[in-house]
């Protein structure tokens, strides 16, 4: 989202890091001013293909189906040139006859206009299935079930008359109260913007969940934003004066007024549709009657260019809702609004499949590509199905993170040229968001794996990423991609409950409560088949089959490489015949793989395609599938040799962090090494021997800690997790195997291994090396303090000497207990003492540990990280 200031404040972003100035990309919409070099290469180099292909989007672009519609844009006499002589009757007869021509309607056929068989809309495709069918399994992926937790708590502390306090001001009601700050607050342009995500996002939850409390707040909401339109009297709903669209008509500076008028559209649609409020669809084609009268002045005060020089400021998804909304009503009215927000001078530059994608800002385009894909389903296009199948593949290629998000400083960047985008600022979480609609929609026409692919890879990295654990109302901006940074220390850092409300606060908590959105999808008919695509654990009431489908996963783990999915069936009479197609992705091998059918064996197909089984299916029929996960490296999107090197490490979907402020230098072996020949797995049981020493000081609590490579002492972390500090002063205490004790022996031999440091030990120097020396072995023994339950650690090269700590220095102490200190050595005695507490960082499940050229990394998965440090890509060497 760009505000004027986020503009020019991310150009300042590229320039330091780039050394080069990145401005916003302006368009217009006359082919020969693009300003893109690629596309005027293309059309020297097949000027017949390409210049059809424009003329096509441009030309065609209004191209409503109802002929009057189109008439009642007619632009008015120019030049006061009375009717008499010809002025007005021949403009609205060249305004038909253009009409016609671009329809093909005119003798003979001529214009290039959509033929008859475009005119339809597209299909058949897979359809959605209804999140009131589908509920998460809060027992079993804790990752899933855990988020839509937090975010229904986040939903639930949001208090209605907040909400809507800057629309009830704008109307001249009563708002009892306070407003909400952040993007909400009531000085900010974009106020707004987030009810109507909290609209939609509330009508997905209550969907998935069926909280009546939920229910009763976002009816209140919806209430309270029908008397602030019906004290407007002209259909305008908004937070804001209306005189924030006359600057946006006038092409001067505002802050997006139809990227919110947007939100609250699609939030009162959604409000309709998914959660059957009979109050919401009303509201929303009055919006549209009275934006469509204001877009119809500007064309015909102006031109369409002059709307169309206008779309430069972000309008948000203004076609995909008015497409949808067209659905509904059928009217032709609303078609023509929606293809009247298609951006043709951006979808132009997709038509003749150009990647001249480089400075636009990405989540102002993402969103117009959404909604001409539902231009292509509504119409039967098929030059729209060729814009977003080219679009996806380009941003794939050339633009996308391994997370499979894209952006940085919120514009994209240069084709293939990521390596030099590796910084705090990457990643905006609304453009992840959006591309996930792009790939489902693509999904749902085509079945190809490689979408249902890329929808898991970027939802597991991209959009569980954002949430801060369990704390509701938490979330990022931006998800960092550079060496050594952290969730928490960007532009933004995390967000907070009440004064945030950016723009990924939106789409975070829509996010977040259509999590079983796309686990399901659905053919229906006589023979209704069933397309499962995510592995996550559900439910599903198959209506149209008679069916219910239950999917469990057991838990992953590093150690057992598997991801191990069972699907029951519960038939509601006996013997449902229905086809169950399940994807096996592309990152699994036939190696190790298994399916079984009621415990008997079945050929599994081959990675990168459905296993589809037709059956009669009965109660208590059981589908098991065990797909191997391997791990692998994948290069970053920069096409120059000397960052050939810069590759990121995954286990299956999951992109995994090492933890590290920056040292990014990883030793594989050789140029042959397989992943699995310097990454090893975390076994079960290091799991029990982490420890954090505790040692009292002063008064207040001091945690031995590994900073740096070096052993220190810090005051104990509030946060029992998800910081630095707790990564820090966790420790694995690893049994010698001849030091251990005995009956007779209280003392136990270890090496202090520090958490984020697997296979690299504390050394007498107080330092940490992966030289495993006698000068590492310590002696555990009882507390020299003399406490039940502490410890001393003694240095077994050098008896007598001990660690002490005291304040926030760690050494090494020798000489009699008795001897040291006026006090009879008790201060010594308790400075060499400390307490064996619960460690304050776990290892996750899927742990491993990569070895490095100068210290090796625990690697896990990117989407458990809260405030550690971290890095995503690698620098590879022998």
């Amino acid at each position: 989202m760009a505000a004027p200031w986020r503009a020019a404040w991310a150009a300042v972003m590229v320039m330091a890091a780039a050394a080069a100035a990145v401005s916003a990309k302006e368009c217009t919409n006359i082919p020969t001013q693009l300003s893109s070099h690629t596309v005027r290469a293309r059309l020297q180099a097949s000027p017949g293909a390409a210049e059809w292909r424009l003329r096509e989007l441009f030309h065609d672009h209004l191209n409503p189906t109802d002929e009057a519609a189109w008439m009642d844009l007619m632009p008015p006499p120019r030049g006061g040139l009375p009717a008499a002589a010809g002025g007005h009757d021949h403009e609205e007869f060249d305004w038909a006859v253009l009409y016609r021509s671009l329809k093909g309607q005119l003798p003979g056929g001529g214009g290039g206009g959509a033929s008859p068989a475009s005119a339809a809309a597209a299909g058949p495709f897979l359809e959605e299935v209804s999140l009131h069918d589908v509920r998460l399994d809060p027992d079993g992926d804790a990752a899933y079930g855990r988020a839509q937790r937090t975010n229904l708590e986040y939903l639930l502390l949001l208090d209605p008359d907040r909400l809507v306090w800057s629309f009830r001001t704008q109307a001249g009601l009563p708002a009892p109260g306070e407003p909400y700050g952040g993007w909400e607050g009531p000085d900010v342009e974009l106020r707004g913007h987030f009810v109507g995500h909290y609209l939609s996002a509330a009508a997905k939850m209550w969907a998935s969940t069926g909280n009546a409390t939920l229910a009763g707040r976002m009816s209140a909401v919806v209430g309270a934003l029908r008397e602030c339109q019906r004290a407007a009297g002209t259909g305008y709903l908004s937070a804001f004066p209306a005189e924030f669209f006359d600057r946006f008509e006038a092409v001067r500076p505002v802050w997006a007024p139809y990227y919110t008028v947007h939100k609250i559209m699609q939030g009162l649609l959604d409000q309709h549709v998914v959660a059957g409020d009979g109050r919401a669809l009303g509201m929303v084609a009055a919006m549209a009657d009275y934006f469509a009268g204001r877009v119809r002045n500007v064309i015909r005060r102006y031109s369409v260019e002059r709307h169309w020089a206008s779309l430069n400021e972000e309008t948000g998804g203004m076609n995909d809702v008015l497409y949808q909304l067209y659905t509904i009503t059928n009217d032709q009215r609303h078609l023509v609004l929606a293809h009247l927000f298609d951006k043709p001078c951006f979808l132009g530059l997709l038509a003749v499949q150009a990647d001249s994608l480089s400075d636009f800002h990405a989540n102002t385009h993402i969103p117009v590509v959404v909604g001409g894909q539902m231009r292509y389903e509504v119409t039967g296009d098929p030059l729209y199905k060729e814009i977003a199948t080219f679009f996806m593949d380009t941003v794939n290629s050339s633009h996308a993170y391994a997370t499979g998000g894209t952006s940085v400083s919120e514009f994209w960047s240069d084709p293939k040229r990521l390596a030099g985008a590796l910084t705090t600022e990457t990643e905006e979480s609304c453009t992840t968001y959006n591309m996930l609609k792009v790939s489902r929609h693509l999904f749902r026409w085509t079945k190809e794996i490689a979408y249902a692919d890329y929808y898991e890879r970027a939802l597991i990295n991209g959009v569980l990423s954002i949430q801060r654990g369990r704390d509701p109302g938490v979330m990022i901006y931006m998800l960092p991609q550079g060496p050594g940074r952290s969730k928490a220390r960007s532009y933004h850092g995390w967000g907070t409950q009440f004064n945030s409300f950016w723009c990924c606060y939106g789409t975070g908590i829509e996010s977040f409560s259509k999590l079983g959105d796309s686990i399901y999808f659905e053919e229906k008919g006589e023979r209704p088949a069933l397309y499962i695509i995510q592995f996550i654990p559900s439910t599903f009431n198959w209506r149209t089959a008679g069916l219910t489908v239950i999917q469990k996963l057991e838990p992953l783990s590093s150690s057992d490489q598997y991801l191990q999915v069972s699907l029951s069936i519960s038939a509601k009479t006996n013997s449902q015949f229905a086809t169950l197609n399940v994807r096996i992705p592309s990152w699994t091998s036939l190696s190790g793989a298994k399916v079984t059918l009621n415990d008997k064996d079945m050929e599994l197909t081959s990675p990168g395609t459905f296993l589809t089984i037709s059956k009669q299916w009965d109660s208590g029929d059981r589908l098991s599938l065990q797909l191997p996960i391997h791990l692998r490296t994948e290069a970053i999107k920069d096409d120059r040799p000397e960052y050939a090197s810069i590759q990121a490490i995954l286990f299956g979907p999951f992109l995994f962090a090492g933890l590290t402020t920056g040292d990014w230098d990883a030793k594989t072996g050789g140029a042959t090494a397989a992943p699995s020949d310097w990454i090893t797995p975390v076994p079960p049981e290091s799991d029990p021997q982490l420890v954090t020493l505790v040692q009292e000081s002063s008064g207040k609590a001091f945690v031995l800690s590994a900073v740096n490579g070096s052993l220190t002492m810090q005051e104990r972390p509030k946060d029992s997790g998800g910081t630095d500090a707790a990564v820090h002063a966790t420790f694995r205490l690893i049994p010698h195997p001849q030091g251990g004790a005995s009956a007779t022996n209280s003392t136990a031999s270890v090496t202090l291994e520090p958490f984020d440091m697997p296979g690299m030990v504390v050394t007498d120097k107080l330092t940490v090396s992966a030289e495993k020396s006698s000068g590492a072995l310590l002696d555990v023994v009882p507390g020299l303090d003399g406490s039940p339950g502490s410890v001393s650690l003694e240095l077994r090269a050098r008896p007598g000497c001990f660690l002490v700590g005291g304040g926030e220095k760690v050494q090494v102490v020798c000489g009699g207990v008795r001897k040291r200190g006026g006090d009879g050595g008790t201060g010594f005695r308790r400075a060499a003492s400390f307490v064996r507490s619960e460690p304050l960082r776990r290892y996750h499940p899927m742990s491993f540990a990569a070895r490095g050229v100068r210290r090796n990394f625990l690697l896990e998965p990117l989407f458990t990280l809260r405030d550690e440090f971290y890095t995503v890509y690698f620098n590879l060497g022998s």
